[in-house]
């Protein structure tokens, strides 16, 4: 488990990343991501409780955004920071079903997704999902539509979250460059 969680994922695709997209991802240990992100919210009551719930952060059009990554026995957590709020995952390999696929796992809801390099750009395909550990059907799962990009030599992102039921949930895109860490090379 030396090599970082999307390279074990992806393969031998990992060496068809665009640099900056397999940079952010090279992860050993401790790493620190810093830019600026817009966040839209849905105005729907279920779709705010499920924001909540879920703990997106608020609506913003430009705002300081980080994401930090502890990366340890092939489990990643990430702490997402948008201004001064905060919401952390973790993620790693699927296993049985999800044999292939990046689990992230949002307190008692996990996500099995499809890493798939297309055109320069990252993609993450909603496969399956489970709450409280038992697999559920897709008809019920939040849609997402999850890339990562290259643009202007940086490192973009976009999350779009939404369900039938509540319309859009958040959308939050923009951009990241990585930070060194004390004690570490650039």
């Amino acid at each position: 488990m030396r090599a970082p969680l999307y390279a074990r994922i992806l393969n031998s695709a990992w060496h068809d990343l665009p640099a900056e997209i397999r940079a952010m991802h090279d992860v050993e240990g401790s790493a620190l991501a810093e830019g600026r992100a817009s966040v839209e919210r849905g105005g729907g009551w279920l779709a705010r409780l499920a924001a909540f719930v879920i703990g997106f952060p608020a609506a913003s059009t430009d705002t300081k955004v980080s994401l930090r990554f502890e990366a340890a026995d092939g489990i990643e957590t990430w702490t997402r920071t948008f201004g001064e709020h905060s919401f952390r995952s973790r993620q790693f390999a699927g296993s049985g079903r999800s044999q292939g696929l990046l689990c992230e796992r949002f307190g008692s809801l996990t996500f099995a997704m499809a890493l798939v390099l297309e055109d320069g750009r990252l993609s993450l395909i909603l496969r399956r999902w489970c709450a409280f550990g038992m697999p559920m059907p897709m008809v019920l799962c939040p849609r997402s539509i999850a890339y990562e990009t290259v643009e202007e030599g940086r490192f973009h992102f976009h999350v779009e979250i939404s369900h039938p039921v509540t319309g859009l949930i958040v959308r939050y895109r923009g951009w990241l460059k990585g930070i060194p860490l004390a004690g570490q090379m650039p």
